[in-house]
């Protein structure tokens, strides 16, 4: 079977704050020898572009995102009615729809022009509907990912599905709950492949350290600032722990989905109440050279989210031997096994978490073993070249 020379690469609001793996994914793409070109749908806001390669990465994104009244005018003309009629999903799909038609107009242009037979969605949102409005109107063969519960990604989900020639699932926990919900609409090519990290640049030079007696307990955080990711919590458990007497400091990197001025400042407050000035520091968006240095610096990584697919930023420490204390939430079992290569705990559930991370903090030889455990779970299963290597393979055979 040949390889795929090119492929489109389609991702919503690229480069955003939490971008990294689809980066790392398309430098395994092109290391094998396949040419990728990226789209989006628009950029992203100012206050999310923190990446040492987001500059480059914007300069070689298409961004698809259009007003254009007459390139609407000339798409309308070969909308599947029939199809989207049958779909029967109210305003807010047929306003998706009309968004999207410009933009899969262009989408379909440029890939003609450049000779790119095959585009990947990495979203099942408005990203897949422009992907699906190309196929259908003008022919392009698209696949598309599911990185999270289905219900995120807005209506009209069998009409993106069903047109695609694969589709990637991060979690065999999402496929069983996809599989009823879209019925005939999935493709008979899916493929379970989570997000991965680049394993060879998330490695320490220096070995890891547990906290020692008497030593300030350094945590760290990197996930957006968003309610389901329980930020709160691990704030109340930090408060939990001071009262105990232990001495914590935490440090969280990501930011709100409007670049400061939304959930920010509402965990500003919060921390002010909870009298941690001292002991928090909220650290925004940040490079990824940074985290990389904080997870070098840290004791333990702690994120309590409600609920987590599978969990990237778990990935990400446990790759730099970090021991990781996470929420029995979503997919994450898929990714960390309790008690062997990391710890779970409930979510929703500060007590439970202040008591995982004072267990961990004095018990120097169980961070240890769970150091040398998680990375190696990452690497034996969650290398950023595998899902490149699924791209370039299921591509190929279109």
């Amino acid at each position: 079977m040949p390889k795929i020379s090119k492929l489109g690469y389609l991702v919503p609001q690229f480069p955003g704050q939490t971008h990294i793996f689809f980066w790392r994914e398309i430098q395994k793409i092109e290391d094998a020898g396949v040419e990728v070109c990226l789209f989006s749908t628009r950029p992203p806001p100012p206050g999310l572009i923190s990446h040492a390669w987001s500059q480059s990465a914007m300069e070689r994104t298409e961004y698809l995102a259009s007003t254009s009244l007459s390139s609407l005018l000339l798409s309308l003309p070969r909308l599947p009615l029939g199809e989207l009629l049958r779909e029967g999903i109210g305003r807010e799909f047929w306003r998706d729809v009309l968004i999207s038609l410009p933009a899969a107009r262009r989408l379909a242009q440029l890939c003609r022009a450049r000779g790119i037979s095959h585009v990947h969605a990495h979203s099942c949102g408005r990203a897949a509907m422009i992907a699906a409005l190309a196929k259908r109107l003008y022919g392009l063969n698209y696949s598309i990912s599911l990185h999270g519960p289905l219900e995120d990604y807005g209506p009209g989900q069998r009409f993106k599905w069903r047109g695609a020639k694969f589709a990637t699932i991060i979690t065999e926990a999402l496929l069983q709950d996809v599989r009823p919900k879209l019925g005939e609409a999935l493709p008979d090519r899916v493929v379970i492949q989570p997000m991965g990290v680049d394993t060879d640049r998330l490695h320490r030079t220096a070995p890891y350290q547990p906290p020692q007696p008497g030593e300030t307990l350094r945590l760290f955080t990197c996930a957006r600032l968003h309610l389901v990711k329980g930020h709160i919590d691990v704030l109340q458990a930090v408060r939990l722990l001071l009262d105990r007497g232990m001495d914590v400091r935490l440090e969280i990197a990501g930011e709100d989905d409007a670049g400061g001025g939304g959930f920010h400042t509402v965990l500003d407050e919060k921390i002010q109440e909870l009298g941690l000035q001292d002991h928090v520091t909220l650290m925004g968006a940040v490079p990824e050279e940074t985290v990389r240095a904080k997870l070098f610096e840290a004791h333990l990584f702690v994120l309590a989210s409600w609920s987590e697919p599978l969990g990237v930023a778990y990935m990400e420490a446990m790759s730099c031997e970090v021991p990781v204390i996470g929420t029995d939430a979503g997919g994450v079992r898929e990714l960390i096994t309790d008690g062997q290569d990391g710890i779970l705990v409930p979510p929703k559930a500060p007590e439970a978490l202040a008591d995982a991370i004072s267990d961990l903090a004095s018990d120097p030889k169980k961070c240890l073993g769970l150091s040398v455990a998680g990375r190696r779970t990452v690497v034996d299963r969650f290398g950023a070249g595998r899902g490149a290597d699924t791209l370039i393979r299921e591509a190929s055979r279109v």
